[in-house]
């Protein structure tokens, strides 16, 4: 098991329903989380995925919960941070969307 300082970045941002670039995180990361706050919207992508792919998690509100894996509009690595792609829950416009992106 390799060890190193595992970096961390946390933020914020709201959805527009179009990709976004997130240049601020300073590192390829290996691993992202999303949670869209607003649509009770949950989203991972780690480095063995495929590019733009994420598993999706939402949560309708009244006691079900859909589980799906993504394949297009999801999350890809970028050399300083990453693209959150146009997935019609994760980024929905005007919505409050949590990140954290980790080495």
């Amino acid at each position: 098991m390799a060890s190193g300082s595992g970096r961390v970045v946390r933020g914020s941002l709201v959805g527009t329903g179009s990709a976004i670039d997130v240049r601020t995180v300073g590192f390829r990361p290996a691993s992202v989380k999303v949670h869209n706050v607003t649509g009770n919207c949950f989203g991972h992508w780690q480095e063995s995925m495929p590019d733009a792919s994420a598993q999706k998690t939402v949560d309708s509100g009244s006691g079900t919960t859909d589980v799906s894996l993504i394949t297009s509009n999801g999350i890809t690595p970028l050399s300083d941070g990453f693209r959150f792609g146009a997935d019609s829950d994760l980024n929905a416009a005007a919505e409050v969307v949590h990140y954290e992106a980790s080495e």
